[in-house]
């Protein structure tokens, strides 16, 4: 197997870890097979691929989600840098609502986490020149985007970076805390 999976605090997100195959040239790594996937119990369509790249370390994108009908599940990883990545259930009336996942993904680790639908998601980064890709089950869906004010102190989030040092877009500082949020998610 090529893939190495890993649970987290919340049993819907999952880590994965891709074997790397070197050489005196450098390494291969497959980081998505359908086939694999499967095999490992995540049956995904993946329709969409994001690259973002940030300049400065301590910059915040999230908490960010699509509604139904245009939800999507997220499968990050980072290609240079490094950043701090959450998941956090929106889900209302699941178990877990509320709480959230927050682990380093890097470059170094060559690590993915796998954000399910029904999360939101969002990343401080923790080096300069980040990059970061993200295969995603659904197209972008403007009408459906929503969002989780990302320090949120009721979310007890412990971003690498004091808020106002935060490299935030405004759009994000407007977002909504989770006790404002509509009911997007039931389970």
């Amino acid at each position: 197997m090529n893939f190495e999976l890993y649970p987290t605090a919340l049993p819907e997100v999952r880590l994965l870890v891709s074997r790397r195959f070197r050489d005196a040239r450098g390494f291969l790594s497959e980081v998505y097979g359908r086939a694999a996937f499967r095999e490992l119990g995540l049956d995904l369509d993946f329709v969409q691929e994001n690259h973002s790249y940030s300049e400065r370390a301590g910059t915040v994108r999230g908490l960010h989600f699509q509604a139904p009908p245009r939800a999507q599940a997220k499968l990050v990883r980072v290609v240079r840098g490094a950043i701090y990545d959450v998941a956090l259930d929106v889900r209302r009336g699941s178990p877990t609502f509320g709480r959230h996942v927050g682990v380093v993904l890097s470059a170094a680790e060559w690590n993915q986490l796998l954000v399910p639908v029904g999360f939101a998601h969002g990343f401080c980064t923790l080096e300069p020149d980040t990059e970061v890709i993200y295969k995603l089950t659904d197209s972008y869906a403007p009408e459906t985007e929503r969002g989780v004010l990302w320090n949120d102190p009721a979310l007890g989030i412990a971003w690498p970076v004091a808020p106002e040092a935060a490299i935030v877009s405004d759009k994000d500082r407007a977002l909504p805390r989770l006790d404002e949020l509509e009911d997007c998610f039931v389970a």
